[in-house]
């Protein structure tokens, strides 16, 4: 059975998209810690991190570190994070947070529901952007 980030990259399930490519995408968190909290997950359904290729490994770090460039100037944050926990889904990928202290990088401050427009609103910030990094 797929992942659920592998039926939101097959368009089975919505997602609020900020990047694409050949190897991975970047999407909305739908229980951000903060706003514009993005993941980017491969496209194979790799269940840890540590089982990824090497390649894909400094692939998807490079597209988190874009996604991170973005956030900052968008958002206006001191710092992004980066966490790998990997227990919510079977499937690897990065939370990429954006932050101004410690604790906005705690799971237990997560939304429990979102508008759609908030994510919306908080991509298209981050895709804007993109354009400039």
């Amino acid at each position: 059975m797929p992942s659920v980030f592998t039926m939101i990259i097959q368009g089975d399930l919505p997602g609020t998209f900020v990047w694409r490519d050949e190897l991975c995408v970047a999407f909305m968190s739908i229980n951000p810690i903060t706003r514009g909290h993005a993941l980017v997950v491969p496209n194979a359904e790799i269940d840890h991190w540590l089982d990824a290729p090497v390649d894909l490994q400094q692939h998807l770090f490079g597209v988190a570190r874009q996604i991170a460039q973005a956030q900052k100037r968008a958002f206006g944050t001191e710092r992004v994070g980066l966490i790998i926990a990997g227990f919510e889904v079977p499937h690897m990928h990065i939370h990429v947070i954006p932050a101004q202290e410690m604790s906005d990088m705690d799971f237990a401050n997560a939304s429990s529901s979102v508008e759609e427009s908030e994510l919306q609103d908080a991509a298209n910030a981050i895709t804007e952007q993109l354009d400039h990094v």
